[in-house]
């Protein structure tokens, strides 16, 4: 009697502790969502005042009647289908050679002095210096702006795999020693776990990377994708068109953001600090 007496005090001490991290989780939801909906209202209220020039700025009934319009014709499915197939073609790219050098660099000395010059000079050039003279070398085809778009990834996911490479607990490789396992046995089971948080970080900063370049990339030259279509309706005066393309920029990178987010979640299960 007197253990399972002790036991309900505990059992009510953690359905206690349950409750509170479920009303905070409820309140960061509510304040997550509550901060652009009160944006929205403000921008409306001002717009209906006549403070805001609805040639510069249209208010948000009129951009969301635009976005239903957009989307009921098919013409902003077939430019974000376009923009999006470029993005997931470069940012493939961009990964597995930042991953890939990433990763030699983190374990081979030599060969990361051998290109750390190169490296310090390439990195800090703006991806859309790059447009230009893609466009001279590879032509206005969809080869030069898949090109820039890996550029665009391969810096963050290079430096942040690095990152993770070198910062390996010196201990975990000790161990392994100890063990005798061998060098692709160390590397899979003890370096790459390691580093994994690091380069799903680089991933992550690396599909942000990938939508300005490809946008940056369809400003410039291009006849279709979302950066097309935002520069045609500034030509043609259209805000509301190209408040609908930025939207759309957000809303597609926030959803392939959180879909990496959800992937880093179940690879690295053992990982608590991002799980919650």
């Amino acid at each position: 009697m007197l253990k399972l007496e002790s036991k309900k005090p505990e059992n009510k001490k953690i359905k206690k502790k349950d409750i509170t991290r479920n009303i905070s989780k409820a309140l960061d939801y509510i304040l997550m969502f509550l901060t652009p909906v009160v944006i929205v209202i403000l921008w409306e209220i001002f717009s209906d005042k006549g403070f805001i020039n609805p040639s510069i700025l249209p208010s948000p009934i009129i951009i969301w009647d635009t976005l239903v319009q957009m989307a009921q014709s098919g013409e902003l499915l077939k430019h974000l289908v376009v923009s999006l197939i470029r993005v997931l073609k470069g940012y493939a790219i961009g990964c597995i050679l930042g991953i890939s050098i990433g990763t030699l660099m983190g374990l081979i000395r030599k060969f990361e002095r051998s290109i750390v010059l190169l490296i310090g000079l390439l990195r800090p050039i703006p991806v859309i210096a790059w447009v230009p003279m893609l466009i001279l070398w590879l032509g206005i085809g969809e080869i030069s702006k898949v090109t820039v778009i890996a550029i665009g990834t391969f810096w963050p996911v290079l430096l942040n795999t690095v990152h993770g490479i070198v910062s390996t607990n010196k201990k975990y490789l000790e161990v392994g020693e100890i063990l005798e396992k061998n060098k692709a046995t160390v590397l899979l089971k003890v370096i790459f776990p390691s580093a994994m948080p690091s380069i799903f970080t680089g991933l992550r900063i690396g599909i942000g990377s990938a939508w300005m370049s490809v946008v940056g990339a369809e400003l410039i030259a291009a006849s279709s994708g979302i950066g097309y279509l935002i520069s045609y309706a500034r030509e043609l005066s259209q805000p509301d068109v190209m408040i609908v393309g930025v939207i759309s920029i957000g809303i597609i990178g926030l959803l392939i953001d959180t879909l990496i987010k959800i992937i880093q979640k179940r690879v690295l299960r053992w990982n608590t600090s991002i799980q919650d």
